[in-house]
């Protein structure tokens, strides 16, 4: 890949990286060694307590990576204690000789920890089909083991991206009862990103003693309110990973059978702000991109239904380009609503743009200015609002503009 293509910053991205607190019973390393061309970092190590619960979520691509295919027959274990994660390369369309990579990289992992081997997670992350030489991850192992430390967030983070222009890590403290625990996580995503899981890495590490099955249901809810919900090219890929773990390492904490134990309100709460947080910063990279885009839908049938016509709108190539040339064409919002395949009403349909009414009750509002709108699309945060006036659904959705950018980045990612 071109280092032109990734060595300029998303005009969107948070201006430093977050404070990241350290999670007790988890311990990075992130370092280069040699997968990618470019000499970036591209090898990251997490080793964790043991007895570590954990939960995942995955790709629903019928062309799984190997480490997907791994990390979903070891998930109903619900132990862990290490994750293993490259980029450069997907190991996806490698066939035996993908599952080969992996075998090698957990058989070495055992061999340094001392574990089971359905302890081990792998994911992977980059080009697909291109084959990794077999001991290309398991002969680093030992060396990266050597530079685990609490505090390497932002070394982790950067060893997972691929186009990503800058590194997305996100943290929140919590309650569970009178325990006060951590959630700290990264992700990476940049291109390839569509709501089928969501099109990327993320994991995510809390000192909560939870159990597994409580761990899943959490994060599958709060997936779907956040990973779920993002998009940037309507692609999904072979390798969509999402992991939480829970050392386990906290002080106090009461004992949680069930993830609708209130109990747990306040740990949710900051769990989905963590996802919320990453998958807003994977769309603030998105490839090539210049506007933020904070969809909300309204007055749909059911929640599932507004998310579903917030997707048309924001996968709309038509919607995105004229973001992208701060054109206040509404027509093209109301086609996408109206190609969504859900209930809306056309004599009640409302519309608002950065708190600029257009629509209402199925017409152009008389007040309407559209010079006042065209200034308000030079921002660079835009909202838009759309009530469809058949119910009391409501979600959000988030993505960016399409630019050329976009295109200059894919014509040339392997070049």
């Amino acid at each position: 890949m071109s280092k032109s293509l990734i060595s300029t910053v998303s005009p969107l991205s948070p201006k430093n990286f977050p404070p990241i607190k350290s999670v007790p019973g988890v311990r990075l390393s992130g370092r280069a060694v040699g997968l990618k061309t470019s000499g970036a970092k591209d090898l990251m190590f997490a080793e964790l307590a043991r007895n570590t619960k954990i939960a995942g979520v995955f790709t629903r691509s019928r062309c799984t990576s190997a480490p997907v295919d791994w990390c979903k027959h070891i998930l109903p274990h619900g132990k862990a204690r290490a994750i293993i994660v490259n980029s450069g390369n997907a190991n996806a369309f490698t066939g035996a000789d993908g599952e080969i990579v992996v075998k090698n990289t957990v058989n070495k992992a055992v061999q340094l920890i001392g574990c089971s081997p359905k302890e081990i997670y792998i994911a992977s992350t980059g080009v697909i089909g291109e084959p990794l030489p077999p001991f290309s991850i398991a002969d680093n192992l030992a060396s990266i083991r050597r530079g685990l430390g609490i505090r390497a967030w932002k070394t982790a983070a950067e060893s997972i991206m691929t186009t990503d222009t800058f590194p997305k890590a996100a943290s929140r403290l919590a309650r569970i009862g009178n325990a006060e625990v951590v959630i700290s996580g990264f992700a990476k995503g940049s291109g390839m990103i569509a709501p089928d899981m969501a099109t990327m890495l993320g994991f995510i590490f809390t000192n909560a003693r939870l159990p597994s099955q409580v761990l899943q249901k959490l994060l599958f809810k709060a997936t779907k309110n956040s990973f779920n919900s993002i998009t940037v090219d309507g692609d999904t890929s072979t390798s969509d990973t999402v992991l939480l773990s829970a050392t386990g390492q906290v002080i106090g904490q009461p004992i949680v059978k069930r993830a609708s134990d209130l109990i747990v309100a306040d740990f949710y709460r900051a769990l989905e702000e963590v996802c919320i947080d990453l998958a807003q910063q994977i769309v603030r990279d998105g490839e090539g991109a210049q506007k933020f885009i904070n969809i909300i839908v309204s007055g749909a049938e059911s929640k599932r239904a507004a998310r579903v016509i917030g997707l048309a709108i924001a996968n709309s190539p038509l919607v995105k380009t004229a973001v992208a040339g701060e054109d206040p064409n509404w027509g093209r919002i109301v086609m996408a609503v109206g190609k969504a395949g859900e209930k809306a009403s056309r004599d009640k349909l409302s519309i608002d743009i950065g708190g600029n009414t257009i629509t209402k009750d199925g017409r152009r509002v008389k007040e309407y200015d559209e010079l006042l709108l065209a200034n308000y699309m030079k921002k660079r945060d835009i909202t838009i609002s759309v009530d469809v006036g058949v119910g009391s659904g409501r979600a959000s959705v988030w993505t960016c503009d399409l630019t050329h950018g976009y295109i200059t980045i894919n014509a040339d990612y392997r070049s």
